[in-house]
């Protein structure tokens, strides 16, 4: 029985359905959030294979905290603490269970989540469960947000931002930090797509705006966007990260993140950290064709287009399909109004992003 026709059919009239499609690896990738071209690295896909191979076991087998956290794991996390100035990390399945983990576990009875109405959302949904407490302030909002914190009573405040917004492509406003530090908030910044996009070392916002990190500050980051791997990781101080570990459900529960997939991210932090300066050239080469062919400045690989029209954005991205070129074609709900979501990765050349910017200009007039 057809139990969700209807839906179906209204999602349809809509222009908001949805299916998957299998990767095309002819054409010219656009649409991944694959930043730096990591996932095609080779080098990094044997060197990993090859110091798996010497382990006595191929699979983390269980929760990190039955007997699945392993010297692979361990050693990862003391990686991203020493680069990143943070105190304790755990690493974890997935950005969307970080998200979970660490929203539904922080905010108690008392407490109150204060969200940039843009956040992702894994983390809408998380803010949903057990009667949290959420006001969201619009995007970016600063003056909004200080005047929200002032005047709350709660026991504890939590504010939720990203680095670099999935869809809009804008950076945090660095004020939050001083604005949490000043009205003594724990500080969830989500670094899913400015961790190794921005900064002077490529690791995020932090080392952007080049904050000192504190007490009250997390940073959450995924591993499968720059870093070419899967997974996800959250650093904190060593309170919180005790905390987590005791209570954030999706890190009790789940099976340890796999040890190829944090092998192979802990060769792409090495990699970055090496390449930082050869990587953001090629990153401000694209920013640069980005601002000459469409007119649009990014500061980091996001690149927004504004279409504002479901049918349409479906229209533009199967024309430059029959260009060979793959872009993202993002509809309600995900934003608010359609776009062409183009990404300007470091996996392809320079020379054919300018291609595609110069047909997508064409296109759009």
């Amino acid at each position: 029985m057809n139990f969700y026709a209807k839906e179906l059919k209204a999602l349809q009239r809509a222009g908001r359905y949805r299916t998957r499609e299998i990767v095309n690896n002819t054409l010219h990738d656009f649409a991944s959030n694959d930043y730096l071209g990591l996932s095609h690295n080779k080098e990094l896909h044997t060197l990993t294979c090859k110091q798996l191979a010497e382990y006595p076991l191929n699979n983390a087998k269980a929760s990190m905290l039955i007997n699945g956290y392993h010297q692979i794991h361990k050693d990862f996390e003391e990686a991203l603490c020493e680069a990143n100035g943070f105190e304790a990390a755990i690493v974890l399945g997935s950005g969307f269970n970080a998200n979970i983990a660490l929203i539904e576990s922080l905010v108690r009875r008392g407490d109150t989540l204060f969200m940039d109405e843009l956040y992702h959302a894994s983390g809408v949904l998380a803010s949903q469960l057990h009667n949290i407490d959420v006001v969201f302030f619009k995007h970016n909002d600063m003056q909004e947000l200080q005047s929200l914190l002032k005047h709350s009573t709660v026991k504890r405040k939590i504010v939720a931002v990203e680095g670099i917004y999935s869809m809009d492509g804008d950076l945090c406003a660095k004020e939050v930090f001083d604005i949490c530090d000043e009205e003594e908030a724990i500080l969830i910044v989500d670094e899913a797509h400015s961790s190794g996009v921005v900064g002077d070392k490529l690791m995020g916002v932090f080392d952007y705006y080049s904050i000192a990190v504190k007490q009250n500050h997390i940073k959450m980051g995924t591993l499968g966007k720059a870093y070419g791997s899967f997974g996800a990781f959250i650093l904190s101080s060593e309170h919180i990260s005790h905390y987590l570990l005791n209570r954030a459900k999706p890190i009790v529960y789940a099976t340890a993140l796999s040890l190829y997939d944090t092998l192979l991210a802990h060769n792409g932090l090495k990699y970055i950290l090496q390449n930082s300066e050869t990587l953001k050239k090629e990153i401000m080469l694209r920013q640069t064709i980005v601002s000459q062919e469409l007119g649009l400045h990014v500061k980091g690989l996001i690149v927004p287009v504004c279409i504002g029209d479901n049918r349409q954005v479906i229209d533009i991205k199967n024309r430059l399909l029959k260009s060979g070129y793959s872009v993202g074609a993002i509809r309600q709900p995900t934003v608010a109004s359609a776009i062409i979501r183009l990404i300007a990765r470091l996996g392809e050349k320079s020379d054919t992003l300018r291609l595609v910017c110069k047909e997508l200009a064409g296109i759009e007039s």
